[in-house]
């Protein structure tokens, strides 16, 4: 029996599939079928997506190894990806662990992994990157004392386990940069501590269903908050003006120092220029220094893969 196909929907279908691995392809990451459909930055039925997928590795536009689709006609990127998963699922462990400790700071109202980990992706050079909660106007304050604890973990080697790189406080929990990038970013994010506060993390972010209609955010994975004895008084002793003062001097010196290292072109242990975007309820990794090369790249790579497919139909 036949299958009735939609030509035009078929095109456009193409054509989101082929935009979807193109941005996994950046990080030589292959998807299963499913990821992909639930990447897609358009909703389509199930059947009509199948065909398109199908139509493409037929075409040998896409290339499937095993139960992964790529770009690349190049089988060790499944080995990669397979290997990955198994060292980040390790890793995973690891940092539900550090995230027990991490939640006992003043002011931590939530924790989720980042990064490549949070895609479920890890190599030997890969750290644990956390996603940090803060208390309102009280992120400086908190940040100070995680890093201040960080420090201490050179002396053991484990700062690779510390990588708390991305703050935000309860003020400030919509993302500003609205792209393709950060949607990824925040969907695939892995909350470990700080269900309720997720819950309104991702409420305050729901444009990302404007990219990425099929994916659903999760919170199961967070748990509840149990305050310390130590992070109840040490609150008690600084929710005043004192503590105000505290924390806006502390974004201040903090700002003052990264302002620095960035006109120093001091590199990272990465080799990359370290710069850091700061504002009273927020710090960040600065959106120039990667986000906007990712992009330019992404959007390139999609551009020549519509324009060669576009011109395969021709013929």
């Amino acid at each position: 029996m036949k299958i009735a196909v939609n030509y035009k929907a078929l095109l456009e279908i193409k054509e989101k599939i082929l935009a979807t691995l193109a941005y996994f392809d950046i990080f030589n990451y292959p998807l299963t079928s499913g990821e992909i459909y639930l990447f897609l930055s358009a909703r389509y039925p199930q059947n009509d997506f199948d065909v398109a997928l199908q139509f493409l590795t037929d075409n040998r536009t896409i290339y499937r190894f095993d139960k992964l689709y790529t770009l690349k006609n190049d089988s060790s990127l499944t080995t990669r990806r397979y290997e990955g998963n198994k060292k980040a699922a390790e890793l995973i462990k690891v940092g539900d662990k550090i995230s027990d400790m991490l939640i006992r700071f003043p002011y931590v109202r939530g924790i989720a992994i980042s990064g490549s980990l949070s895609k479920n992706f890890a190599d030997e050079n890969s750290d644990i990157d956390f996603f940090i909660i803060t208390k309102k106007n009280r992120l400086w304050i908190a940040r100070t004392l995680m890093h201040a604890f960080k420090k201490l973990t050179f002396l053991v080697n484990k700062e690779d386990y510390f990588c708390m790189n991305y703050y935000i406080d309860e003020q400030q929990l919509e993302i500003v940069e609205k792209t393709i990038y950060t949607a990824i970013e925040i969907v695939t994010l892995i909350p470990l501590q700080g269900d309720s506060q997720f819950e309104r993390f991702y409420a305050a972010n729901a444009w990302t269903l404007h990219y990425l209609p099929n994916k659903i955010m999760r919170v199961s994975s967070a748990k509840p908050i149990k305050n310390s004895l130590f992070k109840t008084l040490f609150e008690t002793l600084f929710n005043n003006a004192f503590g105000n003062a505290i924390d806006n001097v502390l974004m201040k010196i903090t700002a003052g120092r990264w302002i620095k290292k960035t006109a120093l072109k001091k590199l990272n242990s990465k080799g990359k220029i370290m710069a850091l975007d700061v504002d009273k309820h927020y710090a960040k990794p600065d959106p120039k220094n990667f986000q906007h090369k990712l992009l330019t790249q992404y959007e390139n790579k999609v551009s020549i893969l519509l324009r060669q497919e576009q011109n395969s139909l021709a013929h």
